[in-house]
């Protein structure tokens, strides 16, 4: 293990640990179980982060503590239970999130001072507390990688914010790298659009539509600046160029809407339901936004839209896996690692 220069420290001085790169990934979080309590516990660290809901804490926060965390916590515990990982007894997203870590760093083995470790922005492990043991492990330089590959301030800056935050309480800092979004990236489209190939080419029917479905955003927070909106259909459109797909066959759609207040459109399930009624009735749903599967992607798309799809009339109905820890997935992650590793390793 590196160490710090020892020429000028005192005898008594504990040791250094230093000159090791460390790598973090970050995804968004899930509860430590199902139960009423650790549900209620997620919801409410990410329910109440300023960049997740804007609105005023005097108006907010009776909503919240008042109506919120004391009626969906059962039912999204439901949900979880539904999709849970019981033999690790964790969320699919934690499971495919530590296995994303681990394959990378398998990838990246040949770097001997580097070290990748992985974190949630709301749970655990914590960004905090992954941060700590990239600095005992000698890490006094740090790349952080929110897993988005559409920048929004709720997701990529919203990890960013608790990076910073962790450092402001630092006296010896890392130098400090962040990973930029990556919708663009030719490694991320071309990984999306085998996986959707591959996909599509086990089934026995052809999809009419294939709908590629994101985690929405307030409208409000567009009109502010955030370039989510833009990110989004400028992923969509290079993955109708690589599939050679045009506008009605690969349609963008917005998913997850919560409260009252107009979101990013045309919603996903309103979709569904308008294809099947049109007369679509073989439809594929992708979810780009998200690099790891989830309640959104397993149990929102794959059961709630299905149901949706199904009653509206339509037949077929098929979810596409997100990239997950597939090679493609990791061909993504080992990519933009190595890019923005340059002069460091």
């Amino acid at each position: 293990m590196p160490q710090a220069d020892t020429a000028f420290r005192p005898s008594d001085h504990p040791p250094i640990r230093s000159g090791r790169v460390g790598v973090l990934i970050v995804n968004l979080g899930t509860p430590d179980g199902t139960d009423r309590r650790s549900v209620r516990r997620y919801l409410a660290e990410f329910l109440s982060d300023r960049r997740v809901v804007e609105t005023s804490r005097l108006i907010w926060y009776p909503v919240l503590y008042g109506i919120i965390l004391n009626t969906r916590p059962a039912r999204k515990g439901r949900d979880y239970a539904s999709i849970w990982n019981k033999e690790r007894n964790e969320s699919p997203l934690r499971t495919t999130t530590r296995a994303q870590a681990e394959k990378l760093a398998a990838r990246l083995a040949g770097h001997a001072p580097l070290v990748v470790d992985w974190a949630m922005r709301y749970g655990r492990p914590s960004i905090a507390e992954r941060l700590a043991a990239l600095r005992q492990a000698g890490c006094d330089r740090v790349l952080v990688f929110p897993l988005y590959p559409q920048y929004a301030a709720a997701t990529t800056a919203t990890v960013n914010d608790k990076v910073f935050e962790d450092l402001l309480g630092q006296r010896w800092q890392p130098a400090l790298r962040t990973v930029p979004p990556y919708y663009d990236d030719p490694a991320y489209i071309d990984a999306l659009a085998r996986s959707i190939e591959a996909h599509l080419a086990g089934l026995d029917w052809r999809p009419e539509v294939l709908l590629a479905s994101f985690h929405g955003i307030p409208q409000s927070y567009f009109a502010k600046g955030d370039p989510y909106y833009c990110h989004c259909h400028k992923t969509v459109r290079l993955l109708r160029d690589r599939l050679g797909m045009d506008e009605t066959r690969l349609r963008l759609t917005y998913q997850s809407r919560f409260g009252p207040e107009e979101w990013l459109q045309p919603y996903t399930a309103e979709t569904v339901a308008a294809l099947a009624r049109s007369g679509v009735r073989d439809l594929a749903v992708v979810t780009p936004g998200f690099v790891a599967d989830c309640l959104e992607t397993i149990e929102e798309i794959g059961v709630e839209n299905a149901d949706i799809f199904r009653a509206a009339g339509g037949q077929r109905f098929t979810r596409i896996d997100c990239l997950n820890d597939s090679d493609d997935g990791l061909d993504v992650l080992e990519a933009v690692v190595r890019r923005e590793l340059s002069g460091w390793i």
